[in-house]
């Protein structure tokens, strides 16, 4: 029980808390956030693993023209 002088003068009332829509509608709000954060963690992951994956191309790029570089400096010898 909380005073409410204001509205009751001296008597002790029950102060009314949130509706329960208003929770509900918190509630769901919250979980719209979490969703959303779970979206951005899962885009960046897959963002992560797109640029490790044409790195590797990239790395692999780089020896394939190495090795040929060096069979054509054996050729020449």
């Amino acid at each position: 029980m909380m005073r409410c002088p204001e509205e009751c003068g001296k008597q002790w009332r029950l102060k009314q808390g949130k509706l329960e829509w208003q929770k509900q509608k918190k509630e769901e709000a919250k979980e719209e956030t979490g969703k959303k954060r779970e979206e951005k963690a899962e885009k960046k992951q897959k963002r992560q693993k797109k640029e490790k994956t044409i790195e590797m191309k990239r790395i692999a790029e780089e020896w394939e023209i190495w090795d040929e570089e060096e069979e054509m400096r054996k050729k020449k010898q």
